[in-house]
Formats: structure tokens, C-alpha cells, sequence
């Protein structure tokens, strides 16, 4: 059932509108005495799930044992002062490290069938499903999971069942639906509803993990016309509709359609979320649709220091590289080290521009060497941060004293940004139950 459902492209839903509607969802749920809370982690800072996380705690704590499990996917996990910022006052000790390799249980398995009818034939191998353990087996009156809904290059559009199944899922779960995602093409699934990773997290919704007692709290957060980021629409409920009402508004708010594709690009990726090119691609998957034949993204980024944030991971991105579709399924083919981490290859394949435009990094914290060895442009970040000051552009055209016209992007994570032309036939998402 829908708890409540409250948005539009111009609301703006404040903490105190945003409490009363928490309010009204836990009297809803009644009594609970062990309540999970699941938030994504300071990566997803921007989501507005920190504030939301912490609303919950405070309504919760007087008569509830309250645990966090952070949504961490492969990421690392968060330091003491990364919590204080994401969700402050909550003590660390309410706060379980999810562990994506071992501490986990498998609930069943999407049968290879259903994944080859959802990926038309593309792929047929089965996926388990795997959740951390203490999902199963923390006995809890409720699990809360808490997330924002935006476009999305794996799962269309994150939020609901995937912020559980992938955020607290498993190797297999996480490495084959992104594998999935990869192979069926980015740009066909980012901003709908449905997609065919959508369809397995739905499997596994339905037959595996519909016995735990989930409810989603879920977010749509956009910028204002002043430049403010704001919430403009919340959903909760334990069903998917929940997911499609705020999908719909996600569409509205967080797709920027251009008229024309853009010649440069330049994204600034702040420090306090992105410190590797597995989270900073982030500036490739979102702009990928809007960026001319030959054209160039500049990604700005002084706080990246690493490729993965798993170290395996980091690894192969080392050793294989960003060189396209066709190279990274010829290395799976060739390689047993990318065949079992086939997230690592997915994010090779989403990190590449498909040799149709040029990317240029500049990094905080790695060397040209580096840069250069994965397939990247390398650009001083010094020299580039003074041409292209993020505090002197603005969201959108920007002309430099010297006449060259550039698109920026403070925010990547937020919107999907896409020309007309590429978005032909991906302009309505599909919200079938």
C-alpha cells in the first residue's frame, strides 16, 4: 500500500512538511520495536535520504532498537566523519557495514529463461539473489529503506528495490544486473521506469524477499530557479506504486532535454562524494546522450585519487581500461578475472564515450601515466580548474572572456542531460504494474 504520495514540478516540500509525512506513515506501522533503516551512503548526499534518515531516528529511538545499513553497493564504506555529515547526531554505533563479497544470504535465484526474455535474447544466465544477512535475519518489525529516485544507467531510474537488492545485495546480484544494464545499452534504459533490471529486482521483489517487511521512502529532488536544491516530491509504500508515481515526476524534473547536442561539456564533481572514476563517471553516464558527434567532455575532479572503490576492482580498470563496448565484451570472453567481476566490465563499458567524443580527465590525485592508461584524456587540474572555475560558471551555456562556449554541470548526479534528437523514442517512461 501508498503511505503517502506528495509532489509536482514546482513543490517544494521543507523538512517540516517532510516530517509530517513521516509521521503520518509510522502511525501507519504502528508499534515496532526493531526498525532497519537503509539509506544510501554520502554518495548520494545530494538524494536528501540523510535528513530523512535522521527525521526517522528521532521519532523512532524513544521506543525502537534502531539499526543503519548504509547502502554501500561495492563502495567503501563511510568514515565517522562522512556519517557526521550525511546523517548527524545519529551515534556511530547505530550504524552496520555492509560487506558486498561475504556477509550475505542467498534467497533464490532469477531463472536464465526470464532473463533472456527480458534482455530480448541478449543475455541468458540465471542471477541469484543475495542480501546482506542481516536483512534476513535481524528479526525486525520494519525495514525502511530510503532513497532518491533519479535517472539511472543501470536500473533506469535508482531508488525503490534497487537501493536493497543492489545497495545491500550481493556479488552476483550487483555484478550480473549491471552486466544486464551494460549489454542492453545505457541510453535505452536511463530515465524509464522499466528497464530489464527493473524487471529482475521485480522478480526478486515478488518471489524472494516480498516476506521481509520493506517499506520505501523515496525522493525526487531537483534545483530551483535560484540554483537551490529542493525536494519536490515524496513517496512511501511497500508496493511498487510508490515507485511509479514518483518515477513519473522524476521524468518531469530530472531529464533536461537540449535542442541541439553540446560541443563541450565541462562537470565539476565535488570532493565530498567523488573520489574515484567508478563514482565519478557519473559526469560520462549522465551527458553521454547530450554531447556532439566529436565533441569533448572536461571532467573536473580534485578529490579522485582512485579508479575503483573495491580494490579488485580498481585493478582491472587498470588493466582493461575504457575502450568500448566491443573491447570489454572481447576481454570477458578472454579473461576470467573480468568474467567474475562483471560489474567492473558493465562500469568499463558505461565509462566509455564509444570512441564518438572525447573525454578529458583531470584528477586530483592521479598521474597522466594513469589517466592516459585507461583510455582517458589527461588534463592538469591546476591550469583547467583556473579556465573553467566552478565558481565563476553557471549551471548551463557559459561564453569564457575568449569566446569559447561551454556547458557546465555542477551536480552530474542529479539529472540525466540529453539532446532531442538522442532522446527520440526514450520520451516516455513505461509505468505498466
Amino acid at each position: 500500500m501508498e503511505y503517502f504520495a506528495e509532489g509536482s514540478p514546482q513543490t517544494v516540500i521543507d523538512d517540516r512538511r517532510a516530517g509530517e509525512l513521516l509521521d503520518g506513515m509510522l502511525s501507519q506501522l504502528g508499534p515496532m520495536r526493531r526498525v532497519l533503516l537503509v539509506p544510501p551512503d554520502i554518495t548520494r548526499l545530494a538524494g536528501g535520504a540523510g535528513g530523512l534518515t535522521v527525521m526517522l531516528y528521532e521519532r523512532l529511538k524513544a521506543c525502537a532498537e534502531v539499526v543503519i545499513l548504509p547502502a554501500l553497493g561495492t563502495h567503501v564504506a563511510m568514515t565517522a566523519h562522512e556519517l557526521g555529515v550525511m546523517f548527524p547526531g545519529i551515534p556511530v554505533d547505530r550504524f552496520h557495514v555492509h560487506d558486498w563479497r561475504r556477509d550475505l544470504v542467498r534467497l533464490g535465484k532469477v531463472p536464465a529463461d526470464f532473463v533472456r526474455q527480458v534482455t530480448d535474447g541478449r543475455l541468458d544466465f540465471p542471477v541469484a539473489c543475495e542480501v546482506n544477512r542481516l536483512l534476513v535475519e535481524g528479526g525486525w518489525d520494519r525495514i525502511i529503506s530510503i532513497g532518491q529516485l533519479v535517472p539511472h544507467e543501470v536500473a533506469g531510474i535508482a531508488g525503490h528495490t534497487k537501493n536493497v537488492l543492489i545497495g545491500a545485495g550481493g556479488q552476483d546480484t550487483i555484478n550480473r544486473t549491471h552486466f544486464i544494464g551494460a549489454v542492453c545499452g545505457m541510453e535505452r534504459i536511463m530515465g524509464r521506469a522499466r528497464s530489464p533490471v527493473r524487471e529482475v529486482l521485480n522478480y526478486m521483489d515478488t518471489h524472494f524477499t516480498r516476506r521481509l517487511p520493506i517499506c520505501h521512502v523515496l525522493t525526487v529532488r531537483a534545483v530551483d530557479t535560484s540554483g537551490r536544491l529542493v525536494t519536490r516530491g515524496l513517496y512511501a509504500g511497500d508496493d511498487k506504486a510508490c515507485f511509479l508515481r514518483g518515477a513519473e515526476l522524476c521524468r518531469q524534473v530530472n531529464v533536461s532535454l537540449l535542442d541541439a547536442p553540446l560541443r563541450k561539456v565541462v562537470v565539476h564533481l565535488d570532493p565530498t562524494e567523488y573520489r574515484s572514476t567508478w563514482l565519478g563517471n557519473k559526469a560520462i553516464y549522465r551527458t553521454r546522450m547530450a554531447i556532439a558527434d566529436d565533441g569533448e567532455l572536461v571532467v573536473l575532479a580534485p578529490g579522485v585519487e582512485q579508479f575503483g572503490e573495491d580494490a579488485e576492482i580498481d585493478r582491472l580498470i587498470r588493466r582493461y581500461g575504457y575502450r568500448g563496448t566491443p573491447h570489454t565484451l572481447r576481454m570477458v570472453n578472454q579473461n576470467a578475472d573480468l568474467a567474475a567481476n562483471l560489474s567492473a566490465a558493465a562500469h568499463l563499458i558505461h565509462g566509455s564515450s564509444e570512441g564518438r567524443f572525447r573525454i578529458t580527465w583531470c584528477p586530483g590525485r592521479l598521474t597522466r601515466e594513469e589517466v592516459e592508461g585507461v583510455g582517458f584524456g589527461y588534463g592538469d587540474l591546476a591550469p583547467m580548474m583556473a579556465r573553467y572555475d566552478p565558481a565563476k560558471l553557471m549551471d548551463g551555456t557559459n561564453t569564457l572572456p575568449d569566446g569559447e562556449e561551454v556547458f557546465f554541470i555542477s551536480r552530474p548526479g542529479l539529472s540525466l542531460w540529453a539532446a532531442k534528437e538522442r532522446w527520440a523514442g526514450n520520451s516516455e517512461l513505461r509505468t505498466e504494474n
